[in-house]
C-alpha cells in the first residue's frame, strides 16, 4: 500500500490555515490532524514552514493537441501545470480537428489517458450546426459545453442567435462562453488597418478588442441565460464594466451565472505593451489599470468566482509577427500560482482566498467529484509551497514546449516544491514521476 505522511504543514482549506499532518493512503486523503499522526507510512515529508494547498483546478487551458503540437501537447503542458501546482485542468475544444463530435472528443480523452501528468477533462465545442452532438454530451464525465461568441477558430464562432437560444434552452450542461462581439472588433480592426496597415502598434489591441466589444457580448449571453434558465459560466472577464453584470448576494451554490478572471488580466495592464508587445497579446485583451483594479475588487467581493490561466501557447516565431498575424494567447500554467502568491505577499489577496478561487470554487461550479479540498476521503491532489524560496523565471527553467513565458525575468519569492496527483508524488523539487499519469475527472451531476 502506498502511504505518505506530510507533517507540520500550514494547511490551507475552507477559509482556515492551521498547522497539521495529512496522511495519504493510495489515492486518497486518509487522515487530517492538528496533532502528530503516528504511522508506518512508506514516505514521510516534513513540511515545516510550508503551505499545504489543495491542488489547483484550472478551468480553462489550451494544450493544443491534437493538430497544433508544434506549439504544445498534453504531455508537456500538463507537466508544466503540475510543476506549477495545478493538479487538474479543463481543456478547450479548438484543436485540429475541433472537438465538435462525441467521437473527436473521446479521441482527446484517449490521448490524455496515456500522456497527462495531471487530471483532465475537456469541453465539448458547440457550433452553429451541431446541436444534436451537443445534446449527446455526458454530464457525468465531460466538463461542459464551450461556445465561442467571438474570437473563434475554424467554424466555432456561434453567431446564429436562434441556434444560441436553442443550445441554451436544450441542455442542462454548464455552458462556458468566450464573450467578445465580433462585429465591433472587425469594425475597429478595419479602422486601424486603414491607418497603420498590418503592423498596428500593440498598444491599440485593447482599443480594437474594446470594453464595448466585451460588454456587448457578455451582457447578451447573460440576458439569454436568464431568459432560458441556462447554466452559464463566463470565461476571462477583462473589464471593470463587465463585473457589474454578476452578483454576490447569494451563495455560489445557488448561482446560475458565474464568472472567471485570468492571471494575465490580474497582473498586466496596457502600460505593459511597450515592453512585452505580442507576448501579452490575449483575447480578450489586457486592458487598463482601472480595469485591473475593478477585476481585483470583483474577485475579492465574490462577483467573480474563479481564477484560471487561459494557458494558450504559441511559438516565438508566431508571436514575432506584425499585429494582424501575431496570434493571441500565452503560456501560464507553470507560473499562475507563483503569481498569485506574490499578490498574497503584497497583501492584495489572502492565501485562503486564493484557495477558494483556484481550488474550491472550480470544484463546486463544475461539480467535480472529490477534488478541490483537503478533506478525508477526497483524492489526494495536494501542493506544498515554500513561501521563503525565491527564483527567477528564465529559459532554463521554463517547461512549456514553446520555450517562453510572459513572466521571463520575473523574480518570484515562493516556490512549489511538491505536487501530489491522486496520492502519487508527481513533482518533487524539480524531479518528475514519469511512471504515473493523471485521471479523467468525474462530475456529480
Amino acid at each position: 500500500m502506498n502511504s505518505i505522511l506530510i507533517k507540520n504543514a500550514q494547511i490551507v482549506n475552507e477559509n482556515t490555515v492551521f498547522k497539521g499532518d495529512v496522511l495519504i493512503e493510495n489515492n486518497s486523503i486518509k487522515k487530517i490532524s492538528k496533532n502528530s499522526i503516528v504511522t508506518d507510512a512508506t514516505t514521510i515529508i516534513d513540511a515545516k514552514g510550508s503551505y499545504l494547498l489543495p491542488g489547483l483546478i484550472d478551468d480553462q487551458v489550451h494544450f493544443r493537441e491534437p493538430g497544433l503540437t508544434h506549439k504544445a501537447d498534453i504531455a508537456t503542458e500538463s507537466k508544466a501545470a503540475v510543476a506549477g501546482g495545478i493538479t487538474s485542468f479543463i481543456e478547450m475544444p479548438n484543436t485540429v480537428p475541433q472537438a465538435t463530435t462525441q467521437e473527436l472528443l473521446e479521441d482527446k480523452f484517449e490521448i490524455a489517458a496515456k500522456t497527462s501528468y495531471a487530471n483532465y477533462s475537456f469541453m465539448f465545442g458547440g457550433t452553429n450546426n451541431n446541436l444534436e452532438e451537443v445534446l449527446k454530451t455526458n454530464p457525468k464525465n465531460v466538463a461542459g459545453i464551450k461556445l465561442f461568441l467571438g474570437s473563434s477558430t475554424g467554424n466555432m464562432l456561434v453567431d446564429n442567435e436562434a441556434v444560441l437560444e436553442k443550445i441554451f434552452s436544450s441542455t442542462k450542461m454548464l455552458i462556458a462562453v468566450h464573450c467578445e462581439d465580433e462585429v465591433t472588433i472587425r469594425k475597429n480592426t478595419e479602422k486601424f488597418i486603414a491607418t497603420y496597415g498590418e503592423d498596428i502598434p500593440l498598444k491599440y489591441h485593447p482599443i480594437i478588442r474594446s470594453e464595448e466589444a466585451c460588454y456587448l457580448s457578455s451582457s447578451k449571453a447573460i440576458a439569454l441565460a436568464k431568459k432560458t434558465g441556462a447554466r452559464l459560466h463566463v470565461f476571462h472577464l477583462s473589464t471593470e464594466k463587465e463585473t457589474h453584470l454578476f452578483r454576490n448576494d447569494i451563495p455560489l451554490e445557488e448561482k446560475q451565472i458565474t464568472s472567471e478572471v485570468c492571471i494575465h488580466h490580474l497582473w498586466f495592464t496596457d502600460a505593459d505593451y511597450g515592453e512585452k508587445g505580442a507576448y501579452i497579446k490575449w483575447n480578450p485583451a489586457v486592458k487598463t489599470a482601472n480595469d485591473k483594479a475593478g477585476l481585483w475588487k470583483a474577485l475579492l467581493d465574490d462577483r467573480i468566482d474563479i481564477i484560471a490561466s487561459d494557458h494558450a501557447p504559441h511559438t516565438l516565431e508566431e508571436k514575432d509577427n506584425v499585429y494582424t498575424k501575431a496570434p493571441s494567447g500565452g503560456p501560464l500554467v507553470q507560473h499562475a500560482l507563483n503569481a498569485l502568491l506574490e499578490k498574497v505577499k503584497d497583501g492584495t489577496i489572502s492565501i485562503e482566498k486564493v484557495v477558494e478561487k483556484a481550488c474550491h470554487n472550480p470544484a463546486k461550479i463544475f461539480k467535480i467529484e472529490k477534488r478541490g479540498f483537503i478533506k478525508e476521503g477526497y483524492f489526494a491532489d495536494l501542493v506544498l509551497v515554500d513561501p521563503n524560496t525565491s527564483y527567477t523565471v528564465s529559459k532554463e527553467n521554463i517547461l512549456y514546449k514553446c520555450g517562453w513565458s510572459p513572466f521571463e525575468g520575473t523574480k518570484f519569492s515562493s516556490a512549489i516544491t511538491h505536487t501530489f496527483v491522486n496520492g502519487k508524488l508527481m513533482y518533487n523539487n524539480g524531479v518528475f514521476n514519469e511512471s504515473d499519469k493523471g485521471e479523467r475527472l468525474l462530475f456529480n451531476r
